[in-house]
């Protein structure tokens, strides 16, 4: 948004060129609007299969970014037709659009960490490091967007810091996830293979999605045509470049689909190489289940089932390591109700 044609709009009326802005963020405004409501009640809809905060974290930003698309409504809105151009509202449409662009990143840094994706929750180190790429990001935009000096070239700086970042972990954990799909293939346990596949899918799709990103972020900030005749195709091209990036990110992550398929995850990450034990199913009727006894398997440790609708009741076999078998197998068997 031009500062200075909304510092003086009061005193010398506001240009022309400006007049599509209402229209145009009515029009976005009720994309995001629809998206935001659809995406929230399909994450409560769905909070009984999730194991993770994932889906809210990111279903926070399109309400953010509906917040600002209502307040740049109403500014420019009421300069045109009501001829009042509030400064509080303008204020308002800065923070929001500062908060849109920290939160957006964020979850994009959160993701590309594997935050419930190959493991529940993060460690206190990547914690600490996306809290404070996160501020340094906040404060580096405010200042961008003040014009304060050098603070573009500290912005830029903190792009390139944080897309590689971004991009280092991506590569990380597809490199892990290749690596079990390696030997889970070599066990012939399809369910577990379809699981992980998604999951590198998943990320191989992120990781296109933020090359876009990239580019899209580099080709705004080097865009030197600063004038006012053409600022809403500018706007134009950059909203829907922010939609579509983030809704095919989201449609990505969806949780009505992929959230059955992520209930066999770390809960943290290992910083040593994990084998992945080898998957036998075994069927059994509930008498012969009754008389199972060996002493070297503990029988009995129940799994969160979180499908209500479930009819089989599922158990975990886990067998002790002894001095024949010194690896653990953990068997996954299902009992008839």
């Amino acid at each position: 948004m031009n500062v200075s044609a909304i510092g003086e709009s009061n005193r010398v009326g506001l240009d022309e060129s400006y007049r599509p802005l209402p229209a145009l963020y009515l029009g976005f405004l009720s994309i995001w609007f629809f998206s935001a409501c659809s995406w929230t009640f399909n994450t409560y809809k769905n909070r009984h299969l999730q194991i993770n905060n994932l889906q809210w974290t990111l279903a926070s930003v399109p309400l953010i970014k509906a917040l600002q698309l209502t307040l740049s409504f109403l500014f420019w809105y009421s300069c045109f037709y009501l001829e009042l151009c509030s400064l509080w509202m303008s204020f308002g449409v800065y923070i929001t659009g500062v908060l849109f662009q920290t939160v957006s990143f964020v979850s994009f840094l959160l993701i590309s960490h594997g935050y419930c994706i190959t493991c529940e929750r993060l460690s206190v180190t990547e914690r600490r490091t996306t809290a404070a790429l996160g501020c340094v990001f906040y404060l580096t935009l405010v200042g961008y967007r003040a014009s304060v000096p050098y603070f573009t070239v500290l912005l830029m700086l903190n792009y390139m810091i944080s897309f590689y970042v971004i991009f280092h972990h991506i590569s990380q954990n597809l490199l892990v996830l290749r690596e079990q799909l390696t030997f889970i293939e070599d066990e012939e346990v399809q369910p577990m293979f379809d699981a992980v596949y998604m999951k590198y899918r998943m990320f191989k799709k992120f990781q296109g999605a933020m090359q876009i990103l990239a580019v899209a972020e580099t080709m705004i900030y080097i865009n030197i045509d600063d004038s006012s005749e053409n600022y809403w195709l500018r706007l134009l091209v950059r909203e829907w470049a922010q939609f579509c990036i983030f809704m095919y990110i989201g449609w990505t992550f969806r949780s009505q689909e992929l959230a059955p398929r992520f209930s066999v995850m770390p809960t943290l990450k290992s910083k040593v190489d994990l084998m992945v034990p080898p998957i036998y199913r075994i069927e059994m009727d509930a008498t012969s289940f009754q008389e199972f006894q060996r002493h070297e398997w503990h029988i009995g440790v129940p799994t969160s089932v979180r499908d209500k609708s479930s009819r089989d009741s599922v158990l975990v076999i886990i067998q002790h390591p002894n001095a024949y078998r010194p690896r653990t197998l953990v068997s996954s068997r299902k009992q008839p109700v």
